[in-house]
C-alpha cells in the first residue's frame, strides 16, 4: 500500500502517529511519502520558531497528538513542564516552539515504529500542485518543481487557510499582514508610537503579549466589531465529561435518526445536574458576552479561574472533542443558528491562558491598551491610518493583522490542488468551505474537511479525525 500525506504539520504528525498505533485489517506495510516544501518539518506554521512570549493557549490535556490519550504531551515535557508553570491555571503553559519540539519528536518516533511494521516513510520538500488518476486505480501527484509521484491514498493535511484582510491594507508601508513568527516581525509592528491591532481574538493577544515583553511603550488598541476578548481557561480540575460524549450523541442520533440543538442542550443540562449546578447560571453568562465591557468581563474572568462550576470547562473540552462529531449530525437550522453566534462560541471554545489575560489587564489598567468597538474602516492617510469606530476617529502609526482565517477556508497555495481534485472527480467544495472527498482514495484531516463544524479545528479535533483516518488508510 503507498499512502500520500500532503502537509507536514501538527495534522500529518497526528495521522503518522495513529498510523502507528492503530492495527488494521489490510496489508502490513508499504510507502508513506510526506510532502512538505517548509523548512519547519512537522511544525506547520503555528509551532516554528518564535518568541518565549508565544506561549501555546491550550492546557497539555488538550494538546495531545493522540486521541484519548489525554496525558501524551504532558509524559513527553515530563520535568520541563515545572519551569513554564502558570500559577493560576496549575498547568505547564509553553513557548509554541516547545511544543513544536513536541511535533518533531512524535513524527520521528511515529516514523521510527512505522519502520519497525515493514513501512517505508519518506519526505518531499516540494508542494503538491495537482493530483490525477492513472490506470484508474493509481492515483499521481504532481509536485510544483515537475516531479510525479503515485499512491493508492491521498489525505489532505494542508492546515488553515490564509488570514483574511479585510480593510484591504496588504502592501502598504506600516501593514503587517501576518505577525507569525512574531520573532521576526516585532521590531516593524514596534516601530511606531500607536500600534492598532486587528481583531481581539488569540492572535491578537498574542501580538499584545509580544508587545509588552519587548517593553514596547506605545499605545496600543485592539480594533474588532464586537470588542469581545476571549474567556480566560479555568483551572483543570482532572473531570472529563459523561453525559456530553460522542457516544451519548450517536446514541441519541441512531435512535431517533435526528439530532436537535435541543437534544445537545439536554446533555449540557444532564452534566450540570449531575454536579448540581444551575444551568440557567450558565446561560446568563453565555449571553452577557457580546454586551458586557470587555474590561469588566476580563477581570471576571481572572477572578473565576478556580470557579468549581464545570459549565465552562465542560463546553471548552467539548466544543473541540464532540462538537465536530455533533455538527455532521445536526439539523441545517441549528447549525445557522450556532454561525449567527459565532463570537460568542468562538470567545468561550478557544479561551486565553491566565498568564497573558494578566498581562493585558495590567495593560488596560495603565491605559496603555484599549479596546475598541464597532470598527467602520481603516485607511491609509499620509503615511498613517485612519481608523474609524463607533468612538470617532483615531490614527495609528503601525496596523497589524490579527484576523484569523474562517473555519474550513483554502489557503492561496493548496487552491490548485483542490481545484484539480475536483476536476478529477475524486473531491468536492463544500457549500459553506472546506473539502469533501468524492472517492474512498481520498482523506482530510484539519481544518480543511468540508461540512465540519464552524469553530476552526483545535489539536484535539485534529488527534480525533486523524485516529478515524488511520483506520479507513489500515483497513481497506
Amino acid at each position: 500500500m503507498d499512502i500520500a500525506i500532503v502537509g507536514g504539520g501538527a495534522a500529518a504528525v497526528s495521522l503518522l502517529d495513529a498510523l502507528a498505533v492503530t492495527e488494521g485489517t489490510g496489508t502490513v506495510g508499504g510507502t508513506i511519502t510526506v510532502f512538505e516544501p517548509s523548512p519547519y518539518l512537522w511544525r506547520g506554521r503555528p509551532y516554528g520558531p518564535d518568541l518565549d512570549a508565544v506561549l501555546v493557549n491550550t492546557p497539555p490535556a488538550l494538546m495531545s497528538v493522540r486521541a484519548r490519550d489525554f496525558g501524551h504531551f504532558a509524559a513527553w515535557l515530563g520535568k520541563r513542564g515545572a519551569d513554564h508553570l502558570d500559577p493560576l491555571l496549575g498547568q505547564p503553559l509553553v513557548p509554541r516552539a516547545l511544543y513544536g519540539e513536541y511535533l518533531v519528536h512524535s513524527a520521528e518516533k511515529a516514523v521510527a515504529a512505522l519502520g519497525e511494521q515493514g513501512w517505508s516513510v519518506r519526505v518531499v520538500a516540494a508542494r503538491v500542485t495537482d493530483v490525477a488518476v492513472r490506470s484508474g486505480t493509481r492515483l499521481v501527484l504532481r509536485t510544483d518543481d515537475g516531479q510525479e509521484y503515485e499512491a493508492g491514498q491521498v489525505a489532505l493535511c494542508t492546515g488553515g487557510g490564509t488570514p483574511p484582510d479585510p480593510y484591504g491594507l496588504t502592501g502598504r508601508a506600516g501593514f503587517t499582514a501576518d505577525p507569525y513568527p512574531l520573532a521576526e516581525t516585532l521590531d516593524k509592528i514596534a516601530a511606531g508610537n500607536n500600534v492598532a491591532v486587528v481583531g481581539s481574538g488569540l492572535t491578537a493577544v498574542d501580538v499584545v503579549v509580544a508587545l509588552a515583553a519587548h517593553r514596547y511603550p506605545g499605545e496600543i488598541t485592539l480594533l474588532s466589531r464586537g470588542g469581545v476578548l476571549p474567556y480566560v481557561w479555568q483551572r483543570p480540575d482532572g473531570r472529563r465529561p459523561t453525559q456530553v460524549t460522542i457516544e451519548r450523541v450517536a446514541g441519541l442520533h441512531g435512535s431517533r435518526g435526528h439530532l436537535a440543538l435541543d437534544d445537545l442542550v439536554g446533555l449540557l443540562r444532564a452534566e450540570l445536574a449531575d454536579a448540581r449546578e444551575d444551568f440557567g447560571d450558565l446561560v446568563a453568562q453565555l449571553r452577557s458576552t457580546r454586551t458586557d465591557d470587555p474590561v469588566h468581563r476580563l477581570r471576571q474572568q481572572l477572578a473565576a479561574v478556580d470557579d468549581p462550576r464545570i459549565g465552562r470547562r465542560v463546553l471548552q473540552e467539548t466544543a473541540h472533542t464532540v462538537g465536530p462529531y455533533a455538527w455532521r449530525l445536526l439539523r441545517e437550522p441549528d447549525r445557522a443558528w450556532l454561525r449567527r453566534h459565532l463570537r460568542t462560541a468562538t470567545s468561550v471554545a478557544s479561551p486565553m491562558v491566565p498568564a497573558n489575560a494578566i498581562v493585558l489587564m495590567r495593560l488596560l489598567d495603565s491605559g496603555q491598551l484599549t479596546v475598541s468597538s464597532g470598527v467602520e474602516a481603516i485607511e491609509p492617510v499620509n503615511g498613517r491610518f485612519r481608523v474609524r469606530d463607533a468612538g470617532g476617529q483615531r490614527t495609528a502609526h503601525v496596523v497589524v493583522n490579527a484576523v484569523n482565517s474562517p473555519a474550513q477556508a483554502l489557503s492561496g497555495t493548496a487552491q490548485q490542488l483542490v481545484r484539480s481534485l475536483a476536476d478529477a472527480g475524486l473531491a468536492a467544495l463544500h457549500p459553506t468551505g472546506g473539502v469533501v472527498p468524492a472517492d474512498p482514495r481520498v482523506h482530510v484531516v484539519g481544518d480543511l474537511a468540508g461540512g465540519g463544524s464552524f469553530i476552526t479545528s483545535s489539536i484535539a479535533g485534529v488527534a480525533a479525525q486523524a485516529s478515524r483516518t488511520a483506520l479507513a488508510l489500515r483497513t481497506p
